[in-house]
Formats: structure tokens, sequence, C-alpha cells
């Protein structure tokens, strides 16, 4: 790492045209083509850092736009330089007051630190020849959270309270992390409850999780109330009572409006109720979990924009489950302060993987998680979609319902150049051929 230096990027809009199937189809999202905004950094070796944000498309232009702005940042910069002092290279983009005025800390511009700072992990991780959540888990709690920019959230996380935690998990690392080399991470599938797929075809694929291991299955929810509770009643019967159902209605609902749908949907027994209403609504997730709980929870994350909502989504008491994503903020070093303010409210971590490359990436996470921060898997599990992975150089693996822990160097989020070159928009192959 020594002499490494990054020399040029390049940026990649990447789309796959998902809507034709109705993949990833939910009430808020009826035809999404799941994309990437994508970066790589090159060196003057042979090591390349790739990162990457997901978008539904159109769109994806915009936060390439903004990925150009800030990768540019960092040509000619020595890797060593950059990684000895994470927390003011987070800080190289996020606080340019020229783009922060167009956030600041949300939007496409976040969108953009996440692929860049991402990238850089990547390229960090594959110099150490580790993966990243290893490379996190070889960091002393000092180290740790040096990577963190505190600000906006001392009111519920000091540094001092981070290290505490830490600490107090540093002892047993080693022996989570063989556990999770041994057993892996469990997961959940949403791939069985698009909402615009056929009963008949939720049926088939709810069948077909559950012999491949799965004990949790999500439903989108939202659209249509009647359609919702036949949905429902049909999962249900298919993965039993010991089967557990989680609901989501990404976004689509008013306060009342949430709290008034879910009580018709509460007999078939979710585990929690996602998106229920907007992302900025920290006090309308209160109200609806005020009046949900305990008979379902509320979980939300995905769309929430950085650290600072996240904060008041736990101090509002607001949400029973964290759904951290690993490109909405500004990346790994954002996501780490996410996942230390959750184990101090107590609020277990579920992350979003729904799109292209999102398995990839928050694999890492959960380990992180897992190893290094709450040191529990209670009440935990990470989404899995069954789409897209065979464009990845070492896309994720799944064994009896559970993540497989990633060996590989880096982020797991190198995509092959063959799938960059075809789904390229507009120029790619697929593209050109649609067009036709």
């Amino acid at each position: 790492m020594e002499n490494i230096v990054i020399t040029r990027y390049q940026v990649h809009d990447i789309r796959f045209p998902t809507s034709e199937h109705l993949d990833g189809s939910d009430a808020m999202n009826k035809d999404p083509d799941y994309s990437a905004a994508y970066v790589v950094f090159y060196t003057n070796t042979r090591l390349e850092g790739h990162g990457m944000t997901f978008t539904l498309g159109r769109g994806n232009e915009v936060c390439c736009t903004a990925i150009e702005a800030l990768a540019s940042k960092f040509i000619n910069k020595s890797l060593k330089a950059l990684v000895t002092d994470m927390y003011t290279t987070h800080r190289m983009c996020t606080s340019d007051s020229q783009l922060r005025w167009i956030g600041p800390e949300k939007g496409a511009i976040h969108l953009a630190t996440g692929a860049v700072i991402n990238a850089l992990w990547d390229l960090w991780a594959k110099a150490e020849q580790k993966p990243v959540w290893k490379l996190v888990v070889d960091l002393t709690p000092e180290q740790f959270v040096s990577l963190i920019d505190f600000r906006y959230i001392t009111d519920a996380l000091t540094e001092q309270e981070a290290l505490s935690i830490l600490r107090e998990n540093a002892s047993t690392k080693a022996i989570r992390e063989t556990e999770m080399r041994e057993q892996g991470y469990p997961a959940y599938t949403t791939s069985a409850g698009w909402l615009g797929y056929s009963d008949e075809k939720v049926k088939a694929l709810c069948r077909e999780a559950k012999e491949k291991g799965f004990t949790h299955f999500k439903q989108k929810v939202g659209s249509d109330k009647q359609m919702d509770i036949r949905r429902a009643a049909l999962i249900r019967s298919e993965i039993g009572e010991e089967g557990v159902l989680m609901m989501d209605a990404n976004q689509v609902w008013d306060v009342q409006e949430a709290i008034e749908w879910m009580e018709d949907l509460l007999p078939f027994k979710p585990l929690f109720i996602e998106e229920p209403t907007s992302p900025d609504d920290v006090l309308g997730h209160a109200a609806i979990r005020k009046a949900l709980y305990p008979r379902t929870g509320v979980a939300t994350g995905e769309h929430i924009q950085n650290r600072v909502i996240f904060k008041q989504l736990f101090q509002a008491n607001a949400i029973d489950f964290c759904q951290i994503d690993a490109c909405r903020v500004g990346g790994v070093n954002e996501v780490l302060a996410i996942l230390l303010m959750a184990r101090k409210f107590n609020v277990p971590v579920c992350p979003h993987a729904g799109g292209v490359g999102l398995c990839e990436y928050v694999q890492h996470l959960s380990l992180i998680d897992y190893i290094c921060v709450s040191a529990t898997t209670q009440g935990r599990v990470l989404e899995y979609v069954d789409h897209l992975h065979e464009h990845f150089v070492e896309p994720v693996v799944i064994k009896n319902g559970r993540y497989v822990a990633p060996l590989g160097s880096g982020y797991s989020i190198q995509m092959k150049s063959k799938s960059m070159e075809d789904y390229a928009f507009p120029t790619g192959v697929i593209h050109r051929y649609k067009a036709l």
C-alpha cells in the first residue's frame, strides 16, 4: 500500500431492464430497472477500487454526474494517506462547501459519496488482501472510532460511548468470526413477494425458498388492501405458522392510513411493517409504532438519508428494526456510526439489500455488526434478493438460508467487464437491442 497512487477514474451508467418481468416491483416503485451508478479508481498498480450506488433507472445519470464531481478529488492521492485518515477523506466528499449546498449529506450528492467512499474501501481492502469486513474486524476500537464523523450525533452517541461498546466486545471477536466463517449470517428472502408477481409465481417461489432453507419471507403491500389480505393468506399458508412474515409498504401511506391498513393485516402476524410512510417523517414513524406495537414492529432505513435521521428515529423510539443501506448514506464510514447508535439504543440491524449489488455490499456490514458491535444475531436477519448476482466477479453465496462469509479481497462489488459493457446505458448491446 505504501506506493499505491490513484491515477484516474471512470464512471459507468449501468442499467438492467428488470421492469420487463416486474422484478423489484412494489406499491411505490411499479417499474424499476435496477441500475448502478458505478465508479472505478485506477492506480499505478494493477489494483482497482470499485464502488457503486443503486438507483431504479432514470436518474442514474444524475448520480453519475455527482460521482464525477467527487471522484476527481482523489486523483494523484496516495492510498496510504487517504486511509490513514479516513475521517478527513470522508469529509473531502461531505464538506466541499459548494457541493454540500445541494445536499447537505442527502440526495444525489450523498448517493455519490457512498459510491466513491465505498470504492476507496474496496481498494484499501484489496491492498491489504482482505475482505472489507475482515479489514474492519482487525481494527482496534480506537482505529474503528477514528473512521467516524461524530458531527451532529454526539447528543446520541459520544466517541467514548462508541469506544466502550467496541471494547466490551473486542476480546470475543475471534469467537464470532470463527462462527461466521463456519455457519454464515442468517438471511431472509424478498424475491417471493414482489407486488407484480402472480399468485402462482409467489406460491412457487415460497416453496422454492423453503427448500433452500429460508424461514423469513417478505411481502410487498400497499397497493390494494384486499389483494394484500389475499396475498398474506396465501404466503402464510405456504410458510406455515412457524415461518416469519414481514411486510413492506415502500412509503406509500399517510400516517393514519398506515395504521388503519395494518390493522387488517395484523391477523397474519407480520414481524414488522417496513417503510410505512415517508422516510423523512420521524414523528410519523413514531406515531405508527405507538399505535401498532407490540402487535407488530416498524422497520425503515433504505431511504434514510444520513446518520442524523437515524439518530432521530432512535431517539424518538420510532423503529424496532434498523435497515441500513450500503450506499444510501455516505459509505462504510457513516454506516459504522449508525451501527453503533443502533447498538446503544438496542435496535436490531436488518440491512436493506433489495437491489443490484446491495447483497454483495451488505453481507460485509452485517458481519461487522455481529463481530464488532452488537455481538448477537438475535432478532437480526439480512435481506436477500435472487437477482443479478451473475454479473459480479465474486457474487454472494447463500447456503441453507444463510449468507456464506465472503473471503475474497475487497468489497465484493466488482462487476464483470462483459456485464458492464453489455448493460452500459445507452450504448450497451442490451439497450441497443431494446431500441430496435
